[in-house]
């Protein structure tokens, strides 16, 4: 087997895309930037920091339960993928995403309790983002 060591790799179309061709045949190809999150938060709600992240410039509180994550870099639009996930203390257990929504640099959301009647700080929140990067 060989081993290709080194510290970067760049594509050569314009975006610089890198695709990995695998299986017999090369019958398979994964193209890497489309696969990774561009975005990713952990932080607790009744805190104003995060607890871990990548390329995310701020955490802003609103409020009870209201955050909004503010990227580093900007998406390329809003149509992107945001799974969150959230835990921690009996009665919380669900995210939404806020009222002031998903734009191309930044994502708000809101944790409630169980039954979404009121805002709750969620001691363990996150979000991940996928899609393109301007």
């Amino acid at each position: 087997m060989s081993t290709l060591r080194t510290n970067a790799l760049e594509g050569v179309d314009a975006k610089n895309s890198i695709t990995i061709v695998a299986g017999a045949g090369n019958i398979t190809t994964t193209n890497v930037q489309q696969g990774i999150a561009k975005v990713w938060a952990s932080f607790d709600g009744s805190s104003s920091g995060f607890l871990d992240s990548f390329n995310c410039a701020s955490l802003t509180d609103h409020g009870t339960g209201d955050h909004e994550v503010n990227y580093s870099n900007s998406m390329n639009n809003d149509d992107y993928a945001h799974p969150f996930h959230c835990g921690g203390t009996s009665g919380q257990g669900m995210v939404r995403t806020g009222g002031r929504g998903v734009n191309t640099g930044k994502i708000s959301m809101v944790g409630t309790n169980g039954a979404q009647t009121s805002g709750q700080d969620v001691t363990a929140s996150g979000v991940a983002v996928f899609g393109d990067l301007a």
